[in-house]
């Protein structure tokens, strides 16, 4: 019978007993973020892994963790806190997948709540900004957005709709400020052109529907559907296939061109026409994989 995850006590493991069955390339400016908060802070959420026992001892197939696991590594650290499930080798591959879809559900509400943690923690606006490489103004925003839960605003802050310091202003007013806000922020040359529509619309939005939004909200739909999975996997293998297809091609031009190009070689008078022109030599390694031996 498999353990409940949450029931389960995390436990240091050897990373060198770790296999990542699923790699993922990364980017490396954000892989850099991920090693210096990890240095900072600490690690925030252990990885989680599949125990599997052979005859080398007791080896871990990671289901998820990947960057926090390479940033520990980068970090120099042989152990690693690791939540430990009863898993095979196809659970784990589907786990890993459905981490790397619901990781990107809401990324950017959850930084920021980030930043509440940290305030929740006894960290002051100062420290904060220093650890998260804000200005202090940004962070002591978003504090104040993020304590009256100002979701909305703070979406539209994380995807540079308005600055921080305008939703600010806009959380604090009432419908018969919000036009002197807008006004204020036009003359200020914070908001204009796409970015004052932007707000103007936002601010209906958040008049008709709120200032929250369903953050947690699953979409079972897209990430747990076995049918979005299986979508997903043939999609990735279509997209190898066809990388595969296109080196075969590539592969078949070369091989083409060289023995078209071995054969010209072997014309006597194609060889005196290209010395009369000045063109009777070849890169070695070229010369090399032609085989024109002494002909030129």
């Amino acid at each position: 019978m498999k353990r409940s995850e949450e029931t389960q006590e995390v436990e240091m493991i050897p990373i060198d007993r770790i296999t990542v069955i699923n790699p993922r390339v990364r980017n490396k400016k954000i892989f850099k973020e991920v090693i210096a908060n990890i240095a900072e802070l600490g690690l925030k959420k252990p990885i989680t892994v599949a125990r599997r026992d052979g005859a080398d001892g007791t080896r871990y197939d990671l289901v998820c963790g990947q960057g926090r696991l390479e940033a520990y590594q980068a970090l120099g650290q042989c152990e690693i806190p690791a939540l430990i499930i009863d898993a095979d080798t196809g659970d784990c591959l589907v786990r890993s997948l459905v981490e790397n879809h619901a990781r990107r559900q809401h990324r950017a509400i959850e930084l920021l709540h980030d930043i509440e943690g940290l305030k929740r923690r006894g960290y002051n606006e100062t420290t904060i900004a220093r650890k998260t490489d804000l200005t202090i103004e940004y962070v002591k925003g978003v504090i104040r957005l993020l304590e009256k839960g100002e979701h909305r605003l703070l979406r539209a802050v994380e995807a540079r709709q308005i600055p921080v310091s305008v939703a600010v202003e806009i959380a604090g007013a009432n419908d018969e400020e919000m036009q002197i806000v807008l006004q204020q922020a036009y003359e200020k040359k914070l908001l204009r052109g796409h970015k004052l529509t932007a707000a103007r619309r936002l601010i209906e939005q958040r008049r008709r529907r709120g200032k929250g939004l369903k953050i947690n909200q699953k979409r079972p739909e897209q990430t747990l559907s076995s049918h979005a999975l299986i979508r997903a996997y043939r999609e990735d293998v279509d997209r190898k296939r066809l990388l595969i297809r296109k080196a075969e091609a590539t592969k078949n031009r070369l091989i083409f061109m060289t023995e078209a190009v071995r054969k010209l070689l072997a014309d006597e008078n194609f060889v005196t026409l290209l010395r009369a022109e000045g063109l009777d030599t070849l890169p070695r390694n070229l010369a090399a994989r032609i085989e024109v031996g002494g002909q030129l």
